[in-house]
């Protein structure tokens, strides 16, 4: 339902009580369908669960996105969660959790079409981008970034050079 897992899903939903708070985050008040939720207001209510959880924790925290084993299903379906079918991206990290985020789903939309097509039809289709303006719409860091790569002597590249390389994924 999030449309991607980045640091804002993890945060907003991982960080929410098991029992109370993923209820409200999923849940249309007076509904006994946990998964009742309209997609846009879903994205909204869970990108403000982890605004506040980063206004807590404020300079204390950093992201950590790590684009490998892409599904376009949740972890929280287990075994039973579709194939994956993404190519090993790398791993991302910042201080900003929407950099991360929006230079995460940059890196996906950069991969060759029939790489990415699976996990884009899914964001678009669950409204997934909504997390990104979203948090921008509340303050929550910015949406420019550099990528460095670490690997290549600190170069700075951009989204299509980070791609170029991988290799389709095999399962």
């Amino acid at each position: 339902m999030g449309g991607f897992g980045g640091s804002n899903k993890n945060i907003g939903i991982g960080c929410a009580d098991g029992r109370v708070g993923k209820a409200e985050i999923h849940t249309v008040p007076g509904s006994d369908n946990m998964w009742s939720i309209a997609q846009e207001e879903l994205m909204e209510r869970m990108t403000e669960s982890a605004k506040a959880t980063v206004d807590h924790f404020g300079e204390h925290i950093s992201f950590v996105n790590v684009l490998r084993n892409m599904s376009v299903s949740c972890d929280c379906e287990g075994v039973a969660a579709a194939p994956v079918v993404t190519p090993n991206i790398g791993i991302l990290a910042s201080r900003d959790i929407l950099a991360i985020d929006q230079a995460s789903v940059d890196l996906v939309y950069a991969l060759k079409e029939e790489d990415r097509h699976a996990l884009v039809e899914r964001i678009e289709t669950r409204h997934g981008l909504r997390q990104l303006t979203y948090m921008k719409e509340l303050g929550m860091g910015n949406d420019r970034y550099h990528l460095i790569d670490i690997d290549n002597n600190d170069v700075e590249i951009i989204a299509q050079d980070a791609v170029k390389d991988v290799v389709p994924f095999e399962g």
